[in-house]
């Protein structure tokens, strides 16, 4: 299977401040995922990143992992993120993993 990630500053690419609180960006990465009907996890972190002029910006970022999905929902979810979240670019990750589940009846 493969595992995505998609790397999202929230710093607004035009005012390079971050526009809302990071728990209103979760709520759209939420809607958006469960309008493509793809499953996910979502974390944050802190980064950082050189927009194309070569400005650098600390930021809060949103890690949204999406297993098994296939590549062409992944670049389409990335490019809807770029467009609502006001984003220069966004960051996919691909690997390979191992993943399975494992269920008990209670």
């Amino acid at each position: 299977m493969t595992e995505n990630k998609i790397y999202i500053g929230l710093n607004d690419s035009q005012t390079r401040m971050q526009m809302f609180d990071t728990e209103k960006y979760i709520s759209i990465l939420k809607d958006v995922c469960r309008n493509y009907h793809v499953g996910f996890s979502v974390s944050s972190d802190q980064g950082g990143y050189f927009f194309e002029d070569g400005s650098y910006t600390q930021e809060t970022t949103l890690v949204l992992s999406l297993i098994d999905v296939d590549v062409q929902t992944v670049n389409e979810i990335a490019k809807d993120i770029c467009v609502f979240f006001r984003q220069e670019s966004v960051l996919i990750t691909e690997n390979e993993v191992r993943a399975y589940y494992v269920r008990e009846k209670l």
